[in-house]
C-alpha cells in the first residue's frame, strides 16, 4: 500500500471545518444569550453535537477514498 495525503488532507479540513463553525457559533452568541437560560441549554447542546454529523462522510473518505458507503 502506498500512502496517499486523503489523511493529511482531511485533518486539515476538520481543523479548519471546526474553527469556521465555532466562529460562527461564537458569533451567534449575542442573539442566543438573550434566550432563557432554560432555552439556551438545549441551544448548545444541539449546536454542541451537530458539527459531528460532517465527519463520518469525511472520515469514510480519508480510509477508503470514497464518500458513499462500501456495500
Amino acid at each position: 500500500m502506498t500512502p496517499t495525503l486523503r489523511k493529511p488532507f482531511g485533518v486539515i479540513a476538520i481543523v479548519i471545518g471546526i474553527c469556521i463553525y465555532a466562529a460562527l457559533v461564537a458569533s451567534a452568541a449575542p442573539w442566543i444569550e438573550r434566550l432563557h437560560v432554560l432555552a439556551q441549554t438545549p441551544v448548545y447542546l444541539v449546536l454542541g453535537i451537530i458539527w459531528i454529523l460532517p465527519l463520518k462522510p469525511l472520515l469514510r473518505w480519508m480510509e477508503t477514498g470514497s464518500w458513499k458507503t462500501p456495500r
